[in-house]
């Protein structure tokens, strides 16, 4: 099957090119955002794409903003590129299954991280300080330990090839406000709460994951992708165990196998066997299966 690299829509400008997604400006009011094969690891994007990867983040992202509907709206215009401005229809070959026409708002300043179960860097923070992101934790928990309660442990939002930076919630208020602050994190505990729920009785512990919410006429809406592989960990939950870490169905197998090679985590990055890209792209298929029941819709 063909990978989606790049699009070229020469009727509407490219807004930006992003790790993932290509973003064109279709009116002063709407956005077309493409979510391409391209794979990023360590804030790198890989030489290599991951076939139907794009197609993935992107059927899962409106599965879930369809189930989380009735807790916040979001921008969504249209899915399906024969309900977007006729010039779009003309590139369904790269568009369709993975672009949406989304309204366009001001994306809020601080990425809205919301963690259930303690890995990644919030156990590293964990074992040097006992806390995470300025929330204070039991001492004695073990690695892969689903928390007492999720946290909200919102970031930094870096450029392109910058890395995010873990921030306290009253950080997040110097740099978004106060009151967006609060609303985010309301939000994402709930909108986290309701999808850890569905995705357990799917066999899937969302461990962590990160939301984007955006800003139009003074109301937060759902933006960007939503409970994804590329924006959570999925693990399996039968053989769950904590104390150790955990197998995923996320780009964490291919952050795993990056951090065994001789790479400095900087540009260039090492070039892809074909047996880590056809892996990695089984497990983002039975991500998207297991959470929606379905084969992933081609074409």
């Amino acid at each position: 099957m063909d990978a989606v690299i790049q699009t070229s829509i020469p009727e509407y400008p490219l807004l930006h090119r992003g790790k993932v997604r290509d973003i064109y400006e279709i009116s002063p009011e709407a956005l077309l955002l493409v979510t391409t094969d391209r794979i990023s690891a360590y804030d790198v994007v890989m030489d290599q794409p991951i076939p139907q990867k794009g197609a993935v983040l992107n059927q899962i992202t409106l599965f879930w903003m369809e189930m989380m509907a009735p807790l916040v709206k979001n921008h969504l215009l249209a899915a399906d590129v024969q309900d977007m401005p006729a010039p779009l229809h003309q590139h369904a070959a790269q568009l369709q299954g993975r672009s949406v026409l989304v309204r366009k708002c001001k994306p809020l300043p601080v990425e809205c991280i919301v963690r259930g179960y303690i890995t990644g860097s919030g156990w590293s923070d964990y074992r040097k300080t006992g806390a995470v992101c300025g929330h204070a934790l039991p001492a004695g928990l073990l690695e892969s330990q689903e928390l007492p309660q999720p946290l909200f442990t919102p970031s930094t939002k870096a450029e392109l090839g910058a890395h995010d930076e873990n921030i306290t919630v009253e950080q997040a208020k110097a740099i978004a406000g106060e009151g967006l602050t609060a609303q985010a994190e309301a939000l994402a505990l709930a909108i986290y709460n309701k999808g850890r729920d569905y995705a357990r009785s799917r066999g899937i512990i969302i461990a962590d994951t990160k939301f984007e919410f955006g800003v139009l006429d003074g109301e937060l809406l759902l933006i960007d992708e939503v409970l994804t592989p590329d924006s959570s960990r999925f693990w399996p939950a039968d053989g769950y165990q904590p104390g150790q870490g955990q197998p995923s169905f996320d780009k964490q197998f291919l952050r795993d196998w990056l951090s065994a090679q001789p790479w400095n985590k900087e540009p260039p990055p090492p070039a892809l066997p074909q047996d880590i890209i056809d892996q990695t792209r089984a497990k983002y298929l039975d991500a998207f299966e297991r959470l929606t029941g379905k084969a992933l819709p081609v074409g």
